[in-house]
């Protein structure tokens, strides 16, 4: 079976599961899950229900699919990912995005835990991604281009969308906060960064640094979906603080700004809800 029918089997496995057909697509990143929370009138199915599904192994990601109504936009939530470092292939680390695609959803919010390169971004400050770096070694397109899917070469020029972001900073500063922005890099991990290689990720313009979301991103815009990326930057990255990086740190940072990160994600989403309906 190819990776389209693969993908469209998982597809029409979630909608005969729900009659919801949702437009927006949200996954939730380390220390972020609870987010899913605030979705009402709820349809959960566990990633291994789902055919063809990679199972998430970290702490932190739940694996579920949470299928409802966000403040009255209809929405399907990834709550939790599975990452490379896992032993999972790029085509399967993606494949939960190519399967929200087919599910009909448009704009897909990417929510990730990062280190903070730029020391301007304490733990704890929400980032807006502008753009990324890839240094995990590969891209999640590489092998036999799947046409149903997208182009052979495809666009990376804005792989966050530009007015989905203003739309986020906009919506922050309502609420009396800067969403600041930056360049993500990934690597492959699963160890952290050394100082050296902070150093390094700084000279070539990187503020946050974090071990997924830029093949997710990759993929979808190989999809031609809209993109807006969030960082939670759950500790500094090696070198910047004299102090040792521990994931259930990242865990903790992750509940404490659980409530700022869920305000924001309540009132964008039905901003990009309405645009995405207006075209």
């Amino acid at each position: 079976m190819s990776l389209y029918e693969r993908a469209v089997e998982a597809a029409e496995f979630l909608k005969s599961k729900t009659a919801v057909r949702p437009r927006v697509g949200i996954i939730l990143g380390s220390g972020l899950g609870e987010f899913a929370e605030q979705v009402t009138d709820v349809v959960a199915i566990p990633y291994a229900e789902i055919p063809n599904f990679p199972q998430s192994t970290v702490q932190g990601h739940s694996g579920r699919m949470v299928i409802g109504s966000l403040c009255g936009v209809d929405v399907a939530v990834m709550q939790g990912r599975v990452h490379a470092y896992e032993g999972y292939r790029m085509e399967e680390v993606t494949f939960p995005t190519r399967v929200l695609k087919l599910f009909g959803v448009e704009q897909l919010v990417v929510t990730n835990a990062a280190g903070g390169i730029d020391p301007r971004y304490g733990q704890g400050t929400i980032v807006g991604i502008c753009d990324h770096i890839n240094l995990t070694g590969t891209n999640a397109c590489v092998g036999p281009n799947e046409a149903r899917f997208g182009p052979r070469f495809h666009d990376m020029s804005e792989a966050y969308s530009e007015r989905l972001l203003e739309i986020a900073q906009e919506e922050a500063q309502k609420q009396a906060w800067m969403l600041k922005t930056g360049v993500y890099l990934a690597v492959l991990g699963p160890s952290y960064e050394t100082p050296a290689e902070i150093r390094a990720f700084r000279t070539l313009g990187a503020d946050l640094v974090g071990m997924s979301t830029v093949h997710e991103v990759i993929v979808a815009r190989h999809m031609g979906m809209e993109v807006l990326g969030l960082s939670l930057v759950t500790n500094m990255a090696a070198g910047v603080l004299d102090q040792v990086i521990d994931h259930e740190e990242v865990m903790e940072i992750g509940r404490k700004v659980a409530a700022q990160f869920s305000s924001l994600l309540s009132v964008v989403v039905p901003r990009m809800a309405a645009l995405e309906a207006a075209k």
